[in-house]
């Protein structure tokens, strides 16, 4: 899909502050308004370009390596009363999502971008990838309302464990434990499990969106309370830009919303380019790519549209033959498993796997079962 801007906001309305609802009338907004305060919310679609992979892609062995873990469902990996009993499912998985193996995407230099410039007074993430601070962004200008894999600590003292430990017991597909002598609990990154509370930064920082001078929403389902609550504490006046595949959460249902729909990095480079920013955050995004092959890649000429339809046509495709060739797989090894070859115990699994309201997405918004 290509970008589609404000095809479906209320135009019933007029804009009583924008010009248009537009990008254009945004940038000029944000220029002539001296505007100092953006907040910026984002999920789980603008790490997708950076090649995050979703609870069931195949390619990745997430979730096939999770049929293995003796786990009545794949929920329960999440689960801080199963963690306590049984932490090794969990690092294994945090082994293949530990930050470090992922880099930034153009939206993350793009925040990065709104802060070197003075602009950004608050970033909320569902996200625990920690790729916001890869970009350069500072960590107490970001709210990580789901937790993060940048800090953790015991379970039971909550004593503080070494970075370098962390990494290191990560990297080896080991357990690490407190290093307080007479506690020895399990340490966890701080990330939010089922049966935890969101961290309390999220709840002393929610007065800040009715104190911002726009809105920007990236990437996210808003689907998920409270996260899903932020856009709507904006001000009534106050512009609210929406760079999503989709429109969610209400969002353009205001006389100064502006919708910019289709490829998320393709949203943010629009907003760049209205904002007369394209060369700064080029060279911004630039700077996070260490490797000199995929800097060539990235200079290559840029595909038709023909081009690109084909690449996703082909993409979908691909995607779907591999979910239908893991779900025959994951199958057969819960038959194994169950020594029972009846479709009874498949069902069960689907039916167990939907029965926490939400899924995931409260806690891993990445690993969604569903695409942003």
């Amino acid at each position: 899909m290509g970008n589609e801007e404000s095809s479906m906001v209320d135009d019933s309305t007029r804009p009583s502050v924008l010009e248009g609802r537009n990008v254009e009338a945004v940038a000029k907004y944000i220029k002539e308004r001296n505007v100092q305060r953006i907040v910026v919310m984002v999920g789980a679609g603008i790490s997708t370009s950076a090649g995050i992979p979703d609870f069931r892609s195949p390619d990745t062995g997430l979730y096939a390596n999770l049929a293995f873990l003796d786990l009545e469902e794949p929920e329960d990996v999440f689960d801080i009363g199963f963690f306590r009993q049984n932490p090794k499912p969990f690092y294994a998985l945090a082994h293949e999502l530990y930050p470090g193996r992922y880099r930034p995407t153009i939206a993350h230099s793009f925040i990065k971008l709104l802060y070197d410039k003075g602009l950004l007074l608050k970033h909320f993430t569902q996200n625990i990838d920690c790729l916001e601070r890869q970009a350069g962004l500072p960590g107490d200008i970001i709210v990580e309302a789901h937790g993060s894999f940048a800090t953790q600590r015991c379970i039971e003292c909550k004593t503080p464990y070494p970075d370098e430990e962390m990494q290191k017991k990560v990297q080896h597909g080991e357990v690490p434990y407190c290093l307080v002598p007479q506690c020895n609990g399990l340490v966890k990154p701080d990330i939010v499990f089922f049966g935890e509370s969101l961290p309390p930064s999220f709840f002393e920082s929610r007065d800040l969106p009715e104190q911002a001078d726009l809105c920007i929403v990236m990437g996210t389902s808003l689907s998920v309370q409270p996260f899903a609550s932020l856009p709507v504490l904006c001000k009534r006046g106050t512009p609210r830009v929406l760079i999503n595949m989709q429109q969610v959460g209400g969002l353009g249902s205001r006389p100064d919303d502006v919708l910019i729909l289709g490829d998320i990095d393709a949203g943010v480079r629009k907003f760049a380019k209205a904002m007369g920013w394209e060369e700064e955050l080029e060279a911004l995004w630039e700077v996070t790519n260490p490797d000199p092959k995929a800097r060539e890649a990235e200079n290559a000429p840029v595909p038709s549209r023909d081009e690109r339809l084909r690449q996703e046509v082909d993409r979908l495709t691909a995607d779907v033959e591999r979910t239908l060739n893991l779900t025959e797989s994951y199958q057969q090894r819960v038959r194994e498993k169950l020594g029972e070859p009846s479709e009874s115990s498949f069902i069960k699994v689907d039916s167990q796997e939907q029965s926490r309201e939400g899924g995931l997405d409260h806690v891993f918004p990445h690993l969604a079962r569903e695409s942003r």
